[in-house]
């Protein structure tokens, strides 16, 4: 009868061991794996993932296709993790997988991106074919210091009268855009764009919460003006999720810092809006239960715009000289700019563009209230010559709104007082300005020279525009030169400006 060969601990312990020193653990794939607790809203709780970090980037497996979509920790609970989910959160269930990847989130950057229109996470979807990045870049970074920063004081053009004379923008520059809804905000922020050609300027136009008709007029009107060739759109539409809303700003930023730390290029960033940026985040916030404050905002819904904003910089020499401007636009509900967010917004930039509802309507566009719009880098964003003519220009139109409300009331006026009014109806004509149609700012120092000298004093006011076409038509014909010396010069001496009297002379004679 066989006996059965028993095998004796000490024998078990050493085969054992050496299966144990033989195998190569480092070559195994261990990963830690969640599963999902419930998904509502674009948002998902995820169970067992005890390692993940805040602000971590997420994979979701859905469990019927086997597709993976990406999502971000926001909230780190005792027993759970709250997380946004970045693509359809209706495909994924209850038990799906959730794996951690160790990485942040990232935006894909580089030349190629430039005409293109892309969502947040730098997917095209302009149907013209894939991207080929050159890089990615972490969607939140630090903003740059003190030390690696230089004051702004280079001016970043709009072609805007109005703007580039009373309310100057800089390179590096936060300058708010804000008003009601249809007062002309983003009329502003695409004139700026289209004003950039020449300038070597790249321009990123993020679309926050906006219909997607409303988003293909604008990259239609880039295409016809021939500025989509600098330009980048970013869209998370109205349609999107919130988490694509929320992370869409910060992406757009991260793109054009890339042109800014890379290549020394200036760039300008257009976050339009912020409005609805903040109300996608209070969304994701309530339904990751998140405790609500002033209008059911979350508490850090200041440091939510304050660490974007905060990204704008004009970069010092040693650090390349590039900058990143940034026109974040707000709406206001009927004109209230003390509401939560415009208050903290207005708190975070370097100055704002106020766009009023009554001007637009009265047919003054842009729309531009000069009495609460400032910049706070004002004359430093300006060329000498504009701050020559510009001074004198602000101060009587100022004068001119002040005299405006008093008149309404007093039937007998001086003659003075008369001519104010009647030199400020002729300044309100001169800054008015049809959409899509920026002016070089030398056109600009000439027609502002030929109103505030009192030359435009003696035409109707119903004809100033006209007057000014033809103007802009003589000069260009015959004083070409003039115009040029003002752009090469960036000054007006004496001579210069002999000769621009000249050339104004020499028009209104011909009138």
């Amino acid at each position: 009868m066989a006996t059965d060969s028993v095998l004796r601990p000490g024998e078990l312990k050493e085969v054992l061991l050496k299966e144990i020193e033989a195998a190569d653990l480092q070559a195994l794939d261990t990963q830690e794996v969640g599963s999902i607790l419930e998904v509502k809203d674009g948002t998902a709780r995820v169970y067992g993932l005890a390692s993940a970090m805040a602000g971590e980037m997420l994979e979701f497996s859905v469990s019927e296709t086997g597709e993976t979509i990406s999502g971000l920790a926001l909230n780190l609970e005792e027993d759970n993790i709250g997380s946004v989910i970045l693509g359809d959160y209706l495909k994924l269930r209850e038990g799906d997988e959730v794996r951690c990847t160790g990485r942040v989130l990232e935006v894909p950057v580089g030349k190629g991106l430039i005409g293109r229109v892309v969502d947040p996470l730098g997917n095209p979807v302009d149907g013209l074919g894939p991207i080929k990045a050159e890089a990615h870049r972490k969607i939140e970074s630090q903003a740059p210091g003190i030390i690696a920063r230089q004051p702004v004081k280079e001016p970043l053009q709009t072609g805007i009268k109005a703007i580039d004379s009373m309310i100057p923008i800089g390179r590096g520059q936060r300058e708010l855009i804000i008003g009601d809804r249809g007062t002309g905000k983003t009329a502003i922020a695409l004139d700026t764009i289209i004003n950039q050609r020449g300038q070597d300027v790249i321009c990123v136009y993020i679309a926050i919460g906006q219909r997607n008709s409303t988003v293909a007029g604008v990259v239609e009107h880039l295409r016809e003006t021939g500025a989509i060739e600098y330009s980048i759109v970013v869209v998370a539409g109205a349609a999107d999720p919130a988490p694509m809303q929320f992370i869409a700003p910060y992406a757009g930023c991260a793109i054009a810092e890339y042109f800014m730390y890379e290549h020394n290029r200036h760039t300008l960033c257009i976050y339009d809006d912020l409005s609805k940026h903040a109300q996608a985040y209070r969304q994701l916030s309530l339904v990751l239960r998140r405790p609500p404050g002033r209008e059911a905002y979350p508490g850090d819904v200041f440091y939510l715009h304050s660490r974007l904003l905060e990204r704008a910089a004009k970069l010092s020499d040693a650090h390349g000289g590039g900058s990143l401007t940034a026109l974040p636009v707000i709406e206001t509900q009927a004109g209230d700019v003390s509401a939560y967010i415009p208050t903290n917004v207005i708190s975070i930039t370097d100055g704002q563009i106020y766009l009023e509802g009554d001007l637009f309507y009265a047919n003054v566009r842009p729309a531009i209230n000069a009495g609460i719009s400032v910049s706070r880098v004002g004359g430093n964003a300006q060329i000498k010559a504009m701050k020559q003519v510009a001074g004198r220009l602000r101060l009587e139109y100022a004068q001119y709104r002040e005299l405006e409300a008093f008149a309404q009331f007093g039937s007998e006026l001086d003659q003075a007082t008369q001519r104010q009014l009647a030199r400020g109806q002729r300044i309100v004509e001169v800054l008015k300005q049809p959409q899509y149609t920026p002016m070089p700012v030398e056109k600009q120092i000439a027609i502002i020279y030929a109103v505030t000298n009192g030359y435009l004093d003696d035409v109707a006011a119903r004809d100033v525009r006209t007057w000014e076409t033809e103007f802009h038509e003589f000069m260009d014909a015959k004083h070409a030169e003039v115009l040029k010396k003002i752009r090469t010069k960036r000054t007006l001496d004496d001579a210069l400006i002999a000769e621009l009297k000249r050339a104004i002379d020499g028009f209104t004679a011909l009138q």
